[in-house]
């Protein structure tokens, strides 16, 4: 994540900031120009326009009303709501403090997706524009019964419809779901970016004519993903599964497998990036081998194997800081050679589609035709 300047006083800001600290300018993140931008209200309907450009009017998100969301929408747009929450359905109760709560937590999430969604402008159609497979969100509640007992709501994917817990915004539950799954990492960020994954290989891969070269890295989607699972709650993964795979999980299925690179592959590049935009780099003193800095744009990068040789380091020396604090390890996984290759099939397949897009956009008199 990169780090922005306030456009009235040059105050160092952050994506998720609402106000300048130094001069109290309200702050919004501006979509289609991908960037922070210091407002000012233009009268009482509602609009705003930018410092740093007066002419571009803009309109709060309808969900920053309850501090929800720090995005803006264009001020001719019917939509009420920012292009990463116009993709919700279901939503936490916001008239009580717990799902307010949970709601600030799973949207500061979702907009750091969709911010790397539109870096690469990546498939996001909603429900309007694809109403059998557009991009939707329903974050839902656990099941109490008579009794009192719990039934967790289910977090997974189906043709578009992304289900999160929203239970899992809250640090405890989520904490208490990861010790008893064994897991090394949960978030809720992780929870968006791995499901999205699956979204992406339906619009990349099985409606991109990418089946073939997708099988050939990854495996047969075709066989029975409930067996799999099954056999994977049963027998637990492979012995040598981190010769082959990200996570366990990565393990049970050829899906499984490619939406837990695509959220790592999102998880590094997006780390790196905040690594340049603050100078970082790793110089340990004798040990020349461990030396790294992000001397490119990670979200350009040429090749998984250039963000792969920047993020070793990187995670090594983190890995270490957090160790000294007597947290767990930043990034407790092994990206193996055969973790690199499905890395840079994913790769490969955003940025064709990224040029494929920007291709399309292109008129045949040679100007660029722009588009929401």
């Amino acid at each position: 994540m990169r780090l922005y300047d306030c456009d009235h006083c040059g105050q160092t800001i952050h994506f998720d900031n609402r106000t300048c600290v130094n001069c109290g300018h309200r702050l919004a993140f501006v979509p289609e120009r991908l960037a922070m931008h210091a407002l000012e209200e233009e009268g009482t309907d509602g609009t705003w326009h930018l410092i740093a450009k007066p002419d571009h009017k803009v309109r709060l998100c309808a969900n920053a009303a309850m501090d929800i969301c720090n995005w803006t929408v264009l001020a001719d747009d019917p939509e009420p709501f920012c292009p990463a929450c116009r993709h919700n359905r279901l939503v936490p109760d916001a008239s009580t403090e717990a799902g307010l709560n949970q709601w600030r937590s799973i949207s500061q999430a979702q907009r750091h997706l969709f911010y790397s969604l539109m870096r690469w402008n990546l498939p996001r159609t909603n429900r309007q524009e694809d109403p059998q497979g557009g991009l939707v969100f329903d974050f839902l509640v656990d099941e109490i019964k008579p009794d009192g007992t719990v039934v967790p709501a289910m977090t997974g994917h189906e043709d578009g419809l992304i289900a999160i817990r929203a239970a899992e915004a809250d640090d405890v539950t989520r904490e208490q779901v990861r010790v008893s799954m064994n897991e090394p990492y949960r978030t809720m960020l992780g929870h968006f970016r791995h499901e999205t994954g699956h979204y992406i290989w339906d619009k990349l891969v099985r409606d991109g004519g990418m089946t073939d070269a997708f099988r050939a890295v990854f495996g047969d989607e075709t066989i029975d993903y409930g067996e799999a699972l099954k056999r994977n709650y049963e027998q637990g993964p492979p012995p040598n599964w981190q010769d082959f795979f990200i996570s366990t999980y990565a393990s049970t299925h050829p899906w499984e497998d490619f939406a837990e690179c695509f959220a790592h592959y999102l998880h590094i590049v997006d780390t790196l990036e905040t690594a340049r935009a603050y100078g970082m780099t790793i110089e340990p003193r004798r040990h020349e081998e461990l030396a790294a800095e992000v001397a490119f744009n990670p979200y350009n990068a040429e090749s998984a194997e250039q963000i792969v040789s920047a993020w070793i380091p990187f995670s090594v020396a983190l890995n270490s800081v957090h160790r000294s604090m007597g947290v767990p390890d930043l990034y407790p996984f092994i990206l193996s050679p055969a973790v690199v290759t499905k890395l840079q099939f994913i790769h490969e397949l955003i940025h064709n589609n990224q040029r494929q897009r920007l291709q399309a956009s292109i008129t045949p008199a040679g100007s660029v035709a722009f588009s929401g």
